[in-house]
């Protein structure tokens, strides 16, 4: 996340424009005046990281809000913390005619796009030039060779019950930001009842919009 000063009001160790980086595991680049001031944004930029949600912080310099070892400068500032998104990635399960309408405009919106299908008849860059990472493999094979994280949106579109199965036991419980399973509710129903079987845990199967 972005740590930024923005305004101050009196004595403050920075002025507007002072900057610091702040990654998730707690290391920071930059400075914005050091001290209780620092530690305190370092804690509130990772909850924004966390949240994905911007805030605006005010801090007032006394010896109340020091603390014993603080910057007691007498001065108050404004503080915008950014978190810095990742570039958003949608993975294609299944290279169908579904999924090249979701490639263009995905690719359109900024998403690195990568797919997976086992037929390199449908998966190949003549038909998937908007993609940054195209897999012939199996759906469950493949799956690994693919950016699964927080930033991914997995789309399931494959030709049949057993891909889909196999690409949504790839995916549940990576923590991905958007499972998507295309289908009718009888065909969700019989691949979710089949996932149950093999284990796959109902508060899973649940996240999946389908």
């Amino acid at each position: 996340a972005l740590v930024t000063v923005v305004s101050t009001e009196g004595s403050t160790p920075q002025k507007a424009g002072a900057r610091m980086l702040v990654h998730a595991d707690g290391r920071i680049v930059g400075t914005i005046g050091g001290g209780c001031l620092e530690a305190e944004m370092s804690s509130r930029a990772r909850e924004a990281i966390g949240t994905r949600r911007p805030r605006l912080v005010s801090y007032d310099l006394t010896p109340e809000q020091a603390g014993a070892d603080g910057l007691v400068c007498g001065g108050r500032m404004q503080v915008f913390i950014e978190p810095i998104e990742p570039v958003p990635v949608l993975c294609l399960f299944g290279a169908g005619h579904v999924a090249q309408p979701l490639a263009r405009m995905a690719k359109a919106c900024g998403f690195r796009v990568e797919l997976l299908d086992d037929r390199v008849k449908f998966a190949n860059a003549e038909r998937f030039p908007e993609a940054d990472l195209i897999v012939v493999d199996s759906f469950e094979a493949g799956a690994a060779r693919l950016t699964l994280g927080p930033a991914t949106f997995a789309v399931v579109v494959t030709r049949g019950h057993k891909g889909d199965a196999e690409a949504l036991r790839a995916v549940l419980g990576k923590g991905l930001r958007f499972v998507g399973l295309l289908g009718s509710r009888p065909k969700v129903v019989h691949i979710f009842a089949a996932l149950r079987e093999t284990g796959v845990a109902a508060e899973e199967l649940e996240a999946v919009h389908a």
